[in-house]
């Protein structure tokens, strides 16, 4: 009789999704997909929000005012991680999953309707800074919610693949804000654009949102929180239990996030931004290239989950955090006014980042039992998010306005190096027993 361990082959269940779990991840793909349209649209029509809600006269001054209002909006996500997390162990899934879905689409119906500084004067920015505490604190419960979500809902050996579905959507739905910021800011007039266009997009992103609720609300529970609650493991405290029971996973959680969450803020969501504010190329140039760059990184993700599940979590992730230590300095140093300087640009940095985006759902599940995941997940990913990735494109811009955007590279490299060294500390858990 031989002795060796089982190959991972089609016909090994440990490595095969049963149709409940493809339908799991759809579902939870799909409803993550769209709440982060309503969530990406705002770094997107940051300098349009910016002459719009607030006065006009000094366009830098808008524009940093509107980071700013992006960067407050992260300051409640660790309180919606801490809160909807907390929720989701002690409720389910799919509660906190509703939950998060039908805030975020409500916020994006506020911000579509509020009228203009011009309009109204100073409650414009006070709403749409309402409107975006609102959606901060529905993507810090969202990410812990459906990373528990997707990762419980996997085969043993499909769990990074599985897990890489949760950065899809969320790319994904960056893609489709992409695609709305590129088609009304190349078929509009200024005049039309500032009126109305960018405003339509936050209402198809908040319609798509109704979408993401009905789907959430048709699909099941996971089999790891309902056998948790069965088992009477659920904790009325999980917050507590998190940071008593588990406080190096919670900090390796933390640690695992910061250059992922740096260099995807700046890379995804702010480069065209950067790229018009900086060399000039406009908007509608800068946008097509994100979108391309956007759409190789989505099929290329769940490709990419795969690598981590045959090779492991540690590898995949220090090539990411390796690659920008080494390359920051000369990408950010060949951000030229040309798209075919701004694509190659992107699309390395992309390429990159997919070591982070497929294994950052799968490894933070990894850390902890059912009963306390996703505030596990949550909060430490919340508070790293809040500190370094709501912060980025205004620190970004206010780098190159005060005339120290040369430096930026130095804080690239140095996030990557700290995450580097979690990354080959920490533990491999790819084969780690999953309850």
């Amino acid at each position: 009789m031989s002795t060796q361990a089982p190959t991972a082959t089609a016909a090994n269940p440990t490595h095969r999704l049963t149709r409940k779990q493809r339908k799991a991840i759809v579902a939870g793909t799909i409803g993550n997909t769209v709440e982060w349209v309503d969530w990406a649209l705002y770094s997107i029509f940051a300098k349009i929000i910016a002459d719009e809600f607030f006065p006009s006269g000094n366009g830098a001054a808008s524009l940093l005012s509107t980071l700013a209002v992006f960067a407050v909006g992260f300051v409640m996500r660790p309180v919606g991680a801490a809160v909807l997390g907390v929720y989701a162990d002690r409720r389910g899934r799919k509660k906190g999953m509703t939950l998060t879905v039908g805030l975020m689409a409500g916020a994006a119906f506020v911000i579509a309707l509020t009228p203009s500084y011009e309009a109204i004067g100073v409650l414009a920015p006070l709403v749409l800074l309402l409107a975006r505490l609102v959606q901060g604190f529905s993507a810090g419960g969202e990410f812990g919610s459906s990373s528990a979500f997707l990762v419980e809902s996997a085969a043993t050996g499909r769990r990074a693949f599985a897990g890489s579905w949760q950065q899809v959507s969320v790319a994904g739905g960056v893609l489709i804000a992409s695609l709305l910021g590129t088609v009304t800011t190349s078929f509009l007039s200024d005049a039309n654009l500032h009126a109305w266009g960018w405003r339509a997009a936050f209402v198809i992103g908040g319609l798509l949102g109704l979408v993401g609720l009905w789907l959430r609300v048709s699909v099941e529970d996971t089999d790891s929180f309902t056998r948790a609650k069965g088992a009477g493991r659920t904790r009325s405290n999980p917050l507590k239990a998190m940071f008593v029971e588990h406080p190096g996973a919670a900090l390796r959680v933390a640690g695992i996030t910061i250059a992922g969450t740096l260099t995807y803020y700046i890379w995804v969501n702010y480069l065209p931004t950067y790229a018009n504010l900086t060399t000039g190329i406009p908007l509608s140039r800068a946008l097509l290239s994100q979108t391309l760059c956007l759409v190789v990184f989505v099929v290329l993700l769940p490709f990419a989950g795969l690598l981590s599940d045959r090779l492991g979590r540690r590898p995949t992730m220090a090539v990411f955090a390796g690659g920008f230590a080494l390359l920051a300095w000369p990408l950010l140093h060949l951000l030229g006014d040309s798209f075919l300087s701004l694509f190659l640009v992107q699309l390395t940095g992309m390429l990159l980042i997919l070591g982070y985006s497929a294994n950052c759902a799968v490894i933070m599940a990894e850390q902890f039992p059912a009963e306390l995941r996703a505030t596990g997940i949550a909060l430490p990913y919340a508070l790293a998010v809040a500190l370094f990735g709501g912060t980025a494109p205004y620190l970004t811009t206010w780098l190159h306005e005060s005339g120290h955007g040369g430096l930026l590279w130095l804080y690239v490299s140095a996030a990557s190096l700290i995450s580097l060294a979690v990354y080959l500390t920490m533990p491999e858990t790819k084969n780690k027993e999953f309850r």
